[in-house]
């Protein structure tokens, strides 16, 4: 089989098609193992409910049946769905948008595909362009979905120790160069795989230079404001002009839905849906059908705070304070938990790396993800990269708890030679 540079590309081994094959063949292989390695929201009986009651609404109604199976949706999306986020938005946050500023992904994981390679890439002149993380480690899924190589570009975090074995990554400004081949700027808030949330000091400080540089700034705001706001600490949604925001109902529970929200400037907005339309044709239903009502007098971000944040707040803490003990007396340190649905830890000197760690709790029955993974645009000198996990906590509470006794006894005997 010969295949295109586009076919090697997308065809070849990498760290998210590795994640998912895990996830998929780890029950089949072993029905006992312990997955903690994907980014499966919890199970969150309230939130289970209110879909059930929203789907079987759907059932009842042979119309809105009908407008769910058999009717193609706009590539923007439906557009009752459109108005309703559109004026939820503007009423929570006093932001300028209308419905012509809101576009529909079929997850946002595609949204990303098609933002990346309208921005960044081969320009037109022949020069390159990359989207730049201004800190890194950032989300595997962004790693291998550019179209043309050396995609990205990234800048070190600096690293704050804390006490109780915590540290926290932060914006370098000082050693953030944004030259012109940086075609956007793009971070995660609460940030996939670490938790970290970084400021509103810090989003205004990248905002001013995005604009600065006349480029986006692009928040990830798959897990964060102003739903599902799985974020334990102060921090205030953003948005301007210069802004694209891409949030997602998969975290508010909906994962198999596939729906991604994008909100940016209407030229922009204009731009994707073109492009949506060659690559998907049109957004899938059942997400926009599901939860269009609960944008209508803001009941999103009532059950967000009231069943949301608590169930994953608690599970972090939790978890973490399992870490601790089993790690304690050795040089381990976790990322102080912000938010998002994972625990970073960082295992320093740890004599192998994280990849054999990986592979070593694969064959005891626990799935987590290898942090070199996550360390975009970052070259591979960097000793640190190599010696962090990536653990989600949102599996059945018990399991987690397995799963930490597990890591912890793997983590000793690396450190005692074995």
């Amino acid at each position: 089989m010969q295949l295109s540079a586009f076919g090697e590309k997308f065809s070849a081994r990498s760290g998210a098609v590795e994640l998912m094959d895990d996830l998929g063949n780890a029950l089949r292989e072993n029905p006992n193992a312990i997955l903690m390695g994907g980014g499966n929201p919890g199970k969150i009986p309230e939130m289970e409910a209110v879909f059930e009651q929203k789907l079987q609404a759907l059932i009842d109604d042979p119309q809105q049946q009908f407008d769910l199976l058999g009717k193609y949706q706009s590539p923007q999306g439906e557009p009752t769905f459109l108005q309703e986020i559109s004026t939820f938005l503007k009423a929570q946050f006093k932001w300028p948008i209308s419905e012509r500023n809101i576009a529909i992904s079929n997850g946002s994981q595609s949204a990303f595909f098609i933002l990346y390679n309208m921005f960044a890439g081969t320009m037109s002149d022949g020069s390159q362009r990359t989207i730049h993380l201004p800190i890194s480690p950032e989300y595997l899924g962004y790693a291998d979905i550019g179209t043309s190589e050396n995609f990205f570009s990234a800048t070190e975090p600096k690293i704050e120790l804390l006490d109780d074995n915590e540290f926290k990554y932060r914006v370098d400004f000082k050693e953030l160069n944004i030259n012109q081949s940086a075609a956007a700027l793009c971070v995660s808030r609460p940030t996939n795989p670490t938790g970290n949330v970084l400021t509103d000091n810090e989003i205004a400080h990248l905002d001013e230079i995005a604009i600065e540089k006349d480029i986006p700034l692009i928040i990830d705001g798959a897990y964060g404001l102003p739903f599902p706001n799985i974020i334990f600490n102060d921090a205030k949604p953003h948005w301007n002009e210069n802004t694209i925001l891409v949030l997602s109902l998969s975290k508010l529970g909906l994962p198999g839905v596939r729906t991604g929200i994008i909100v940016a400037s209407e030229e922009i907005i204009q731009a994707y849906n073109n492009a949506n339309t060659v690559i998907s044709l049109s957004c899938g239903s059942l997400g926009p059908a599901i939860s269009r009502t609960l944008f209508r007098d803001g009941e999103i971000s009532r059950l967000s705070n009231k069943y949301i944040t608590p169930f994953y707040q608690q599970r972090a803490m939790q978890t973490a304070s399992w870490f601790k003990q089993q790690l304690a007396g050795l040089p381990f340190r976790i990322h102080k938990p912000e938010g998002a649905i994972f625990l970073w830890l960082w295992f320093k000197d740890l004599p192998i790396s994280s990849e054999e760690l990986y592979q070593r709790l694969k064959k005891c029955g626990v799935i987590v993800v290898p942090g070199h993974n996550f360390f975009i645009g970052i070259e591979d000198t960097w000793q640190h990269k190599h010696e962090c996990i990536r653990v989600s906590y949102a599996a059945d509470e018990k399991a987690v708890e397995r799963g930490v006794k597990i890591i912890s006894e793997q983590v000793r005997l690396a450190y005692n030679g074995q």
